[in-house]
């Protein structure tokens, strides 16, 4: 069997651990070809592709990135090029095609797997939010580090009787701010799925400096939006791909809550350096997992599939239900941060 593999959307540590771990089965394994297409879907339509074989994978488990590259490609360019991605995957004698990415990825995964493609789907994506899998690799990553960072801040903020801000990833989902905060012990957590009330919000930074506290913390994802009429966020419009242009919903806040509250606010954007490094040894191990599962399902004929952490289990899943719609942070998992928060 030829085995095709391509990594697309923005990176994630652990992707190269998956690589690893589909050329390692599908060679010790079952004696198969794997064939890696560069810089994602782009590099599936414009045909450029590397072979991968043990050597050539060897000491990824630890690298953050992907060796493959990646790239976005719009969705209606993935639409008009399905004919030219199954002749090269024709022309390269491809059995099977293993995408790994986030919803854009699996979307176009289950558009190929609709065209009569042999697919096997991977979700990557660090802020966890595709949906029939308990957890993605990469989110422990991210979390680790905007943990770090937000511990590193507690510090310098009580120092200086400050409020911080941390804006971290999290363009529909909140899982990132909201594991980010509880365990860092940040007194404030908004998320895109809850629009937060400024008012509120000013409420709590004033009751924490009367009362005698020296600082604020408050975790804010990047697609945090406020309660409409109550603070007006800047419209950055729409990128190439669909996909909202954030505008820096923290540091606007911050602004507001200097403005009304007297108390000097500070803003800190972690940004990419959520996506980079070395993967934690719980992603490596899932990513690991991952590739395992679908080498596998791609020999047995389970196409059309997305392999899935159910528990501690891997499954498959429908690619069809994965993408159906996003996992978003729930009512009572918000709940569960109302005994931290202030």
């Amino acid at each position: 069997m030829r085995i095709g593999i391509l990594t697309g959307g923005g990176d994630c540590p652990g992707l190269n651990a998956v690589i690893r771990s589909v050329v390692r089965t599908a060679a010790s394994h079952y004696g198969s070809e794997v064939i890696g297409f560069r810089d994602g879907w782009r590099g599936l339509l414009e045909d450029r592709t590397t072979p991968l074989d043990i050597a050539a994978v060897d000491g990824l488990l630890t690298r953050g990135g992907t060796t493959l590259g990646s790239a976005r490609v719009a969705p209606e360019l993935l639409d008009a090029g399905l004919p030219q991605m199954k002749g090269v995957l024709a022309a390269h004698g491809i059995d099977v095609l293993i995408p790994i990415g986030g919803e854009g990825t699996l979307t176009a995964a289950h558009l190929l797997s609709r065209a009569g493609v042999p697919v096997v789907g991977i979700p990557k994506t660090i802020d966890n939010d595709i949906g029939e899998t308990d957890l993605t690799f990469g989110f422990d990553t991210a979390v680790s580090i905007a943990t770090e960072m937000i511990d590193r801040l507690h510090t310098t903020a009580e120092s200086h009787q400050r409020v911080l801000l941390v804006e971290v990833m999290g363009r529909h989902a909140g899982w990132i701010a909201l594991h980010a905060g509880l365990a860092s012990g940040a007194h404030l957590t908004l998320v895109p799925e809850e629009p937060f009330d400024v008012d509120e919000v000013c409420r709590l930074v004033s009751a924490r400096f009367d009362r005698g506290d020296s600082h604020v913390i408050g975790v804010v994802a990047e697609g945090a939006t406020p309660l409409p009429g109550t603070m007006a966020l800047r419209d950055g419009g729409v990128d190439e791909y669909g996909h909202r242009r954030f505008t820096g919903v923290a540091q606007q806040l911050g602004e507001e809550l200097e403005r009304r509250t007297g108390k000097e606010v500070r803003t800190t954007v972690l940004g990419h350096v959520q996506r980079g490094g070395t993967p934690t040894s719980f992603d490596r191990v899932l990513a690991t997992r991952f590739g395992l599962h679908a080498t596998i399902a791609a020999h047995e004929g389970a196409y059309g599939q997305m392999v899935a952490l159910r528990g501690t289990e891997i499954e498959l899943v429908p690619l069809e239900k994965a993408v159906a719609t996003l996992k978003t942070v729930s009512p009572a998992r918000l709940a569960e941060t109302g005994a931290f928060t202030g």
